[in-house]
């Protein structure tokens, strides 16, 4: 027969757990909850005092965070294995001493100090998974009997609960940090973002382009007319990351800012920063900085270079590194109590690259280090693009091979005093952008020297390109496509570069106007419209480079 007296007893425990659970799913105060469902758990169990036990994650101290009964012990501390309930834990098992005279690990200094009488104790451990967090123990019934088998089932399931609620808790405070801390760095991001120069007009001599390995970056460059037509530059790396390089980098970028305006050239710029920065020392930090000034008139480079990667000269297809010997700055200030260095360099048609160390220890898609001999072939595959769109295409390439382990930051200064007139843009790879790429191929196209009658034929090819790259490279998806369009000699050089994968060149090709079925035409127009349509090599293999050739007359 079922006894109806038990039956109600474990119904009336079941009811306390769901009330438990429901108050630690509830409460945005976990502890307080501990608190409310110990006072319950005392009450319903008929203990005269209760604690719960926590293990101090640094420590391994046992700490109690909630107390109930004559004797308040919140806050007391005891050492990993102390007492019943440092068995308990460590055992991860219920603890039933019906006699603490006869237990050996019973603490007795505790109730020497606090005057209180321990007979009997029941102690359950706040376990889950494996990961022990605490114990609950309760202290003498007050009927003066000694705890029940009964009594230790019902402990056990309630600090199971009260362990999963702890574990819970904790999850959702954790996430509360990290969101806070992840809004923090995107905010952190946005001001970091703000302080760098924005895009250049694409008929600037120098451009500039940062990408942060995460949401900030230690890297920075800066780009600053001066009153008598000269542009002042720097490019600078903060040694570690994270948000502790991100402060330093804004401090040195606006140290430069302001310095550049007043000293004599970049060599005492360095040195001014360099002074600064010891005022201030972080332990261990350090800026690698490069400053500059040129002018765009005669194509000249003054160059300061404290402890950074020696910039790049390509001129005539040659790469020549400028060499720096002074160290970074916010190391020493006896070497910069001359300033720093300066080193003037002619352009002479060429284009200076500066970059950080994050350029060189990019990763290719073989996992292996760029160095230096890798970057220089891939600066050296986008040179057919202008300076502006030749910056994006590089680091987009680091991006799309995934080798990124650090920021990257990269400049160019070119001697633009006999650049060919040209026009280059980016659009979105859309429907709604053809009207604008056919205005512009017309508009440029007359500027460089294209007959009228034949503009509409060569804004037709074009156009015809573009549908081709948005309905069949990106497939109606999202992307980009880069127009240019240049004079040489008596060429007008059309290029549309876009960003989607490859496409099989043979599976394009014209098809014989008789033949009745659709697709290959718009090929067949732009052949014959076109002196010259081809697909060249894409800048480091990326995407796809389409180029169209129509002959001038001379006028």
């Amino acid at each position: 027969m079922p006894n109806s007296s038990t039956d109600a007893e474990s119904a009336h425990h079941l009811d306390l757990i769901v009330e438990m659970t429901g108050d630690f799913a509830h409460s945005l105060d976990i502890e307080a909850a501990l608190r409310l469902g110990l006072d319950r758990i005392a009450q319903r169990v008929g203990a005269q005092a209760a604690s719960l036990f926590l293990v101090d994650e640094e420590t391994g101290e046992l700490v109690c965070r909630a107390n109930m009964g004559p004797v308040d012990v919140t806050g007391l501390r005891l050492p990993p294995g102390t007492g019943i309930v440092g068995r308990t834990i460590d055992l991860g098992a219920p603890q039933l001493v019906k006699d603490t005279r006869r237990d050996p690990d019973f603490a007795r200094a505790i109730d020497a100090a606090t005057g209180f009488e321990t007979r009997s104790i029941l102690c359950a451990p706040m376990t889950v998974r494996g990961t022990r967090l605490g114990a609950i123990e309760l202290f003498n019934k007050k009927d003066g009997n000694a705890f029940s088998q009964t009594d230790s089932r019902l402990l056990q399931a309630l600090a199971a609960s009260s362990a999963l609620a702890l574990i819970n808790a904790r999850l959702v405070a954790d996430m509360a940090v990290q969101q806070g801390l992840k809004r923090e760095l995107e905010l952190a991001s946005e001001i970091q973002r703000a302080m760098l120069p924005g895009r250049q007009p694409d008929e600037s001599p120098i451009h500039g382009i940062n990408l942060p390995a995460q949401g900030v970056s230690g890297d920075f460059f800066e780009i600053m007319p001066l009153a008598d037509g000269r542009l002042a530059f720097a490019i600078g790396d903060v040694s570690g990351k994270g948000m502790k390089a991100s402060l330093l980098m804004s401090k040195t970028a606006s140290l430069f800012r302001c310095l550049v305006k007043r000293e004599a050239g970049p060599g005492h710029v360095l040195a001014a920063i360099n002074s600064e920065l010891l005022e201030t020392r972080m332990p261990g930090m350090f800026v690698t900085m490069v400053a500059g000034l040129f002018h765009p008139d005669t194509g000249k480079v003054v160059l300061a270079i404290a402890g950074h990667e020696p910039p790049l000269l390509l001129k005539d297809g040659i790469f020549i590194p400028i060499e720096g010997e002074m160290p970074p700055l916010g190391i020493a200030v006896e070497l910069f109590a001359d300033g720093c260095p300066e080193t003037e360099i002619a352009l002479g048609g060429g284009s200076l690259y500066l970059f950080t160390d994050g350029l060189t220890e990019a990763r290719t898609r073989q996992d292996a280090m760029l160095e230096d001999a890798g970057a220089r072939a891939l600066i050296q595959s986008f040179t057919g693009l202008p300076a502006g769109e030749r910056l994006r295409a590089l680091v987009q390439s680091l991006e799309e091979s995934g080798g990124l382990r650090d920021d990257v930051t990269v400049m160019v200064i070119e001697d633009r005093r006999n650049a060919p007139p040209g026009f280059e843009r980016r659009y979105a790879a859309r429907p709604e952008e053809l009207a604008a790429i056919r205005g512009a191929v017309g508009e440029n196209a007359r500027l460089l020297g294209c007959p009228q009658a034949v503009i509409g034929d060569v804004v037709l090819a074009v156009d015809e390109a573009c549908q081709n790259i948005i309905r069949h490279a990106y497939q109606g998806g999202d992307g980009d496509i880069v127009l240019q369009l240049d004079r040489e000699n008596d060429r007008l050089v059309i290029r549309l570069m876009d960003f989607a994968p490859a496409v099989d060149v043979a599976k394009i090709q014209p098809r014989p106007l008789d033949e009745v079925r659709p697709g290959g035409l718009g090929t067949h127009l732009m052949r014959s419209i076109m002196d010259s349509v081809e697909f060249l090599p894409p800048p480091a293999g990326i995407g796809n480079l389409l180029q169209m050739v129509k002959r001038i007359e001379p006028t």
